[in-house]
């Protein structure tokens, strides 16, 4: 698939909170990564506001299987409660995500290299990102290397199919819609063989508005181009 990335992100834990397991207090994983947890890990390795991230498919690595742990979070209002927070255990995720430009930044159409956009991200893959990689959220740290998405033995290989039901796919923003809504997206999600097939977010049919915000506004003064940071990256390894 054009300007495709290829990865692995394997943690001690991980925390894909489901939304309906939050009004009480506690905290319990979905069994697998939504959509939009692994655009933040994309994002995480190489962002810039001129391209949009789509995560195609994504291997389940290791066993499914939860640890619970007792928190003490800060309350709003100040000092600490005490809740349970369900967490995977020893997670490990192949996965294959491309990039499209955004059509909603006609602003920054000087920044439409593809190939420099492209090989950028790729090196940032090898460096295991351009930031702190998080699995689902901050406490859970995560890595990334370079992987063959095929290569390996996964637990679930051999397992036709397991239905997860209805999921969050991931949060339409502004800046990627070009509409002033914030919408949550919905679908069902069926792993197949180890492997679950995302569909985009725009053919998600179950949304809902769940606030409002404006596109920042990017240039010069606050981004870096793809032009510059190619050559700031490359040049850096030719000296290597």
């Amino acid at each position: 698939m054009r300007n495709q990335i290829e990865f692995e992100v394997s943690g001690k834990y991980a925390l894909f909170t489901d939304p309906l397991t939050k009004i009480g207090g506690e905290k319990f994983s979905y069994q697998v990564p939504t959509y939009q947890a692994l655009k933040g890990i994309v994002e995480s390795i190489y962002w810039k506001p001129t391209i949009i991230w789509y995560i195609h498919e994504v291997r389940i690595m290791n066993v499914i299987q939860t640890e619970s742990k007792g928190i003490r979070p800060i309350e709003y209002n100040g000092g600490n409660t005490l809740a349970y927070y369900t967490y995977l255990k020893d997670v490990k995720y192949r996965v294959r995500a491309y990039f499209d430009f955004n059509p909603h930044r006609e602003d920054l159409v000087y920044d439409r290299n593809e190939n420099k956009h492209h090989n950028i991200a790729k090196r940032s893959v090898q460096a295991g990102g351009r930031r702190d990689i998080f699995l689902g959220t901050r406490e859970c740290q995560g890595y990334v290397e370079p992987c063959d998405f095929n290569e390996g033995k996964g637990f679930y290989d051999e397992v036709p199919e397991v239905d997860f039901g209805h999921m969050v796919h991931g949060i339409s923003y502004p800046d990627e819609t070009g509409r002033p809504e914030r919408e949550t997206r919905l679908w069902p999600v069926k792993m197949e063989r180890g492997i679950i097939r995302f569909i985009r977010p725009e053919a998600c049919e179950l949304t809902r508005k769940t606030g409002e915000g404006v596109a920042k506004i990017f240039g010069s003064e606050n981004m870096e181009s793809v032009d510059q940071l190619h050559e700031e990256l490359f040049a850096e390894g030719e000296k290597a």
